[in-house]
């Protein structure tokens, strides 16, 4: 019988998908699932975006330039000026999603057994990235004592070795709601200057932050233009996570060849999500200000229902819409699972992602979970007092 890779055997299970055939199951047996696990906005997708392809008149549904729509690309170079970002046009390439972004970027900087350090808890798929590109990840463990903040720099300078070729953020953070200080990302390009590494920057949650803190960019670092790369998508920005859009952003000429040709072997970018997202371009100001009011109402609202758990421990987000709680358990893997398969309140319960799912590092995070506040705020309220119930009976149960 034909065997699978070793690489396929190794590809990491999504954290935040692994349950879904257990929803499944308690969703058959009549039970509402608040879905607290995955960053699934339920906000509207502009509708500039959606009229854009309703009336669409054409004849021949053509591959794009692989480097997807010049028209795009420069309305995009524009849009990221306005936010006081000195991308050109060239410094762009259109990708599938923020997903093939992050391929092509490790596919270009790094070679098979090659390392890159990125501070855990991480978004899980760069485990997945990194395993598709033959690629180790190093971790550097960031703490919810801290919020989450960036480790010392020496925490990654001891980490550094010949096989070193990047360092990965995302910023604001997946899984923790992180906004990384200005002060933070200038100690970062320090060292990634002086030991000529690449410094990769997953920037999808950029609009999303609170409190007045403001985002700083590895594009707006001065110095940095060979060492840094930006990932981007539409995905969360306008509630397009379908439209499977996103960029590789950097002003590295030798970089952006190489991932020109990752990008002439998957031929194009898809046509129709492309128009979307052009269009999505033209989104009024108004929109990001409900939308970002709104997440920062549902930020306030979880944080002060779960701190009304004993035992539990919250790391108040900084932006993005994500939270890591630690919960008075021994294994969120297993409380998850019995969450879909073997409980409920009144016909309802909840759907989180295990947070070790999120670490490379092994038994970390073991008691931890992801929660994602994209339901709205009367949810959120009734998820919590379910999360609080399902403590206290599972814990009594063991």
């Amino acid at each position: 019988m034909p065997k699978v890779s070793n690489k396929g055997k190794q590809m990491p299970e999504s954290p935040i998908r692994k349950l879904v055939p257990y929803a499944d199951i308690a969703k058959k047996k009549g039970h509402k699932v608040y879905h607290l696990n995955i960053g699934q906005p339920d906000i509207k997708t502009p509708e500039v975006a959606m009229n854009s392809i309703k009336n669409l008149d054409i004849k021949v549904l053509e591959y794009s330039h692989s480097a997807g729509f010049e028209s795009y690309r420069t309305k995009l170079s524009q849009y990221y000026k306005n936010h006081r970002l000195p991308i050109e046009v060239a410094d762009i390439i259109i990708t599938t999603g923020g997903s093939e972004a992050l391929l092509f970027a490790m596919g270009s900087t790094m070679d098979q057994g090659d390392e890159i350090i990125i501070p855990e808890p991480f978004y899980a798929n760069y485990n997945g990235f990194s395993t598709a590109s033959g690629v180790k990840v190093i971790p550097v463990i960031s703490t919810i004592d801290t919020g989450f903040a960036l480790p010392p720099i020496a925490d990654f300078e001891k980490l550094i070795t010949p096989k070193t070729k990047a360092i990965l953020i995302c910023n604001p953070g997946n899984p923790t709601g992180y906004l990384y200080s200005k002060e933070e990302m200038q100690q970062l390009a320090e060292l990634v200057k002086k030991y000529d590494l690449f410094l990769i920057a997953d920037e999808v949650y950029r609009e999303f932050t609170y409190d007045g803190d403001i985002h700083y960019s590895v594009m707006n670092i001065p110095g940095l233009e060979e060492n840094a790369i930006m990932i981007d998508s539409v995905s969360k920005r306008y509630s397009m996570c379908g439209a499977r859009i996103g960029c590789i952003v950097s002003k590295n000429k030798e970089l952006m060849a190489t991932a020109m040709k990752f990008a002439q072997a998957r031929l194009s970018p898809p046509t129709f999500a492309q128009i979307a997202s052009e269009a999505a371009l033209d989104t009024p100001q108004s929109y990001f200000d409900e939308v970002i009011t709104e997440y920062r109402e549902r930020r306030d609202t979880l944080i002060a229902e779960l701190q009304k758990i004993d035992g539990v421990k919250v790391a108040k987000p900084k932006g993005a819409f994500y939270c890591i709680a630690q919960l008075p358990i021994d294994n969120a893997d297993q409380f998850a699972q019995w969450l879909l398969e073997s409980y409920d309140l009144n016909k309802e319960t909840v759907m989180v992602a295990p947070a070790a799912g999120f670490y490379s590092t092994p038994n970390v995070g073991l008691n931890e979970v992801r929660i994602a506040y994209v339901l709205k705020k009367e949810d959120l309220i009734r998820s919590v007092q379910i999360l609080k119930d399902a403590i206290e009976v599972y814990n009594a149960r063991n």
